[in-house]
């Protein structure tokens, strides 16, 4: 099937008498007829539903279509994105452990690897996200574990060589892992290009309306975990009885284990009605993302040409120094965030914001609605000056959300906006 008919039929086909659509499973346990029966679902002998925390119908419908959107093995639904990137570094990483990410993540994925991971005794290194293949490859040592990138990062929408970062961790014997959540499967396949675990924050475009909290976690399935650097992986686990998960589930064992092991153990499952609310979102992703790229690029091409704005940064402008990355990778477009600076610095920036009126200043990025954020005082607002600078965040930024509304009225409410700037 074709992407945007997956987006519709994947994950779930009901059968004579049930329901059309993905139905809401509002329940946390279900029935069995015999212990053994049960026994044999916690000794992951059998495949199916016991307790929500660690499956549920209505998720893993999602969990499939997502899987295949995305052209993984398997997939894995959290309570957030950041619960998914969470969820995927600790699947493989211990305390003593060495991880490599872009310092232009977005701003929670920064604080995760440089605070709550180096709590956990893990250590990461940061990289530009343009790094040379020769700089990202004197970044590994001994016990790296994985690289961590983002396709289009969020909010300084830089566009990584995912070819080449692949190249580069598949030449140290671990995986990169990619957070497609600006781009979505619609534009970009990390899978395609090397990646082995794609990262989404489903809050996002996937979901479409802001209306759902989520994220999930994608197996490619391709990533050898016998190397010998993933003794969690291709030892025995004592919960389980001694099984061995790639002996038991082969290329679908990171995921397996996500499931049965961090998420059994820390439990940042999606509830059962966001999954169903994604799902809609799901179904009109592939309407949507067009849109938004459209709109974009009509609302970059005027910032461009206004004598008020210093700046302007999307990926999909000729002028950008990724345009020809874009062309590679993205060629039917990145998504609906652009981002800019006007004359003045963050008091223009300021004034710029208070003067919007259909634009809404929120927290929120990508989804239907026009929106717009400061990240220097909110998202980012815990980085130091060098740090933002490092992320490709100044001062003055704008991380401007087009939504699907009309073009020509969110040009309009720029334009009112940008005039008011003394």
């Amino acid at each position: 099937m074709k992407i945007e008919t997956k987006c519709i039929q994947s994950g779930y086909t009901p059968e004579n008498g049930e329901p059309r659509v993905v139905p809401i499973v509002q329940s946390t346990t279900y029935k069995y007829t015999t212990s053994d029966a049960m026994g044999r679902l916690f000794d992951l002998e059998d495949s199916g539903f016991f307790y929500t925390r660690l499956a549920n119908p209505t998720l893993d419908a999602v969990e499939k279509k997502i899987a295949d959107l995305e052209g993984g093995v398997g997939a894995m639904l959290t309570s957030s994105g950041q619960a998914a990137t969470l969820a995927a570094v600790t699947n493989i990483c211990r305390a003593g452990d060495h991880v490599i990410c872009s310092s232009a993540v977005y701003g929670g994925t920064f604080n995760l690897f440089v605070k709550t991971f180096k709590d956990l005794g893990i250590d990461c290194t940061f990289v530009a996200a343009d790094v040379t293949e020769e700089e990202l490859n004197n970044s590994f040592k001994e016990n790296t574990k994985l690289l961590f990138t983002e396709s289009v990062t969020n909010p300084s929408l830089e566009v990584a060589d995912i070819e080449m970062f692949a190249r580069c961790a598949h030449a140290h014997d671990v995986p990169l892992f990619v957070d497609n959540t600006f781009p979505t499967p619609i534009n970009f396949r990390p899978i395609e290009w090397g990646a082995d675990i794609v990262l989404h924050s489903t809050s996002k475009y996937m979901d479409g309306h802001a209306v759902a909290l989520g994220g999930v976690v994608v197996d490619g399935g391709k990533f050898n975990w016998n190397n010998g650097k993933y003794p969690m992986l291709s030892e025995p686990d004592e919960t389980y009885h001694g099984m061995i998960y790639t002996e038991r589930f082969g290329n679908a064992a990171f995921i397996t284990k996500a499931r049965t092991h961090i998420m059994r153990d820390m439990g940042p499952q999606q509830s059962p009605m966001n999954a169903f609310l994604l799902n809609l979102g799901l179904e009109t992703l592939f309407l949507r993302m067009p849109r938004h790229c459209e709109n974009a690029l009509k609302v970059a091409e005027f910032l461009e040409a206004n004598d008020k704005v210093e700046w302007v940064n999307y990926p999909s402008l000729k002028s950008s120094p990724y345009y020809d990355r874009v062309q590679k990778y993205m060629p039917n477009g990145t998504c609906g965030v652009v981002s800019f600076g006007v004359k003045g610095g963050r008091k223009a920036a300021e004034k710029l914001m208070a003067s919007l009126k259909l634009a809404a200043i929120v927290t929120h990025v990508a989804d239907a609605r026009t929106c717009c954020l400061h990240p220097a005082s909110s998202t980012h607002r815990q980085m130091s000056d060098e740090q933002l600078i490092a992320a490709g965040i100044s001062p003055s930024m704008i991380r401007f959300s087009v939504g699907i509304e009309n073009v020509d009225d969110i040009i309009a409410d720029i334009k009112q906006a940008i005039e008011s700037i003394d």
